[in-house]
């Protein structure tokens, strides 16, 4: 296999495991067609060492363990000269607008890289990308201790939520239409509930005493469950998007001038979210065993996509650099 060596700036990273998450699926379903240029490496849930060092290139030696996080912003926008680099008015998201991860070397420049704890082992450390979107979503809902939290949608970032949103001290009730999901958030402890089949408004409304949630984070995607976030909200509660939605969704804005809530966008995540993420891993408080469902080879990703898609899987993890091969 011929790499291109690292260029200035550069690191080359020798990607250990890539997770795949829903952001893939809207790829290879065509709905970004209108911002991803084909054909595609993609991937950004990475974990590896460091394969080779870029001129220039400080602070880093060949087999450092490092993560990335995949995010290129131009710095000179109204959003990065606000303070909002994150979301830049023209943000490069690596494995989306460029190559990303779901290849055994892969050049990036160093300035993305976070380094990893030497004791994190590689496949948990997969996990520090999506634990740092859960991180930001969490951080951006503004949460206190002893808040009632609703997860609309048990899917692996609901799921990493709940269990950020109850590290933090509140008390959160997840809601999941697909049984094995529900199955798996009960073993988590978590309270949930079948919106297909239940009252979620009464449910909440028992739940909470009267009052209402505190900060619903609708995390599934589903147009009926924004239709169902602004009856979940106590008076000044929050909504907090998370899902990507690939068309407008109906919300009763009526219930949103009546009680006064907020709703909020979460997008990615800032550096200190990265940081956060590792320090949870690195602690034990992710229960990793429990969200990495499947580990495939890096010829099953067409397959494991299938599985991800059809729901028979909470996290799938890419074993890129085969170290799992028997």
């Amino acid at each position: 296999m011929d790499v291109a060596p690292p260029g200035p700036g550069e690191l080359q990273i020798a990607v250990a495991y890539c997770g795949l998450c829903g952001t893939d699926l809207h790829i290879a379903h065509g709905d970004m067609d209108t911002r991803v240029r084909t054909p595609l490496v993609f991937g950004h849930e990475t974990s590896g060492t460091v394969a080779a060092v870029g001129a220039g290139v400080e602070g880093w030696a060949v087999g450092d363990p490092l993560t990335v996080m995949p995010l290129v912003w131009d710095g000179a926008c109204a959003a990065c000269l606000a303070g909002h680099q994150h979301i830049c008015q023209n943000l490069v998201f690596v494995g989306i607008d460029s190559p990303g991860g779901l290849q055994q070397r892969w050049n990036v420049p160093a300035s993305l890289a976070v380094r990893l704890p030497a004791g994190l082992d590689l496949r948990t450390a997969a996990l520090v990308e999506p634990v740092a979107v859960a991180v930001h979503d969490v951080r951006r809902s503004e949460l206190q201790v002893g808040d009632h939290a609703v997860v609309l949608g048990g899917g692996p970032i609901g799921v990493l939520i709940a269990g950020i949103a109850r590290d933090a001290g509140a008390h959160v009730l997840v809601a999941e239409v697909d049984a094995a999901r529900r199955s798996r958030i009960t073993e988590l402890g978590f309270p949930v509930a079948d919106p297909a089949a239940t009252d979620m408004a009464a449910e909440v409304e028992r739940w909470t005493g009267g009052a209402g949630a505190d900060v619903v984070f609708e995390v599934s995607g589903a147009s009926a469950a924004v239709r169902s976030a602004t009856a979940l909200a106590r008076v000044r509660g929050t909504i907090v998007v998370v899902a990507i939605h690939s068309a407008p969704r109906e919300i009763d804005l009526q219930r949103v001038f009546w009680r006064e809530l907020r709703l909020l966008g979460a997008r990615v995540y800032q550096r200190s979210d990265f940081d956060r993420a590792v320090d949870l891993l690195q602690q034990g408080r992710i229960p990793v065993d429990a969200l990495i469902t499947h580990v495939v080879p890096l010829e099953q990703t067409a397959s494991a996509m299938d599985d991800l898609a059809a729901g028979r899987a909470m996290k799938i993890l890419v074993d890129v650099a085969g170290s799992e091969a028997s």
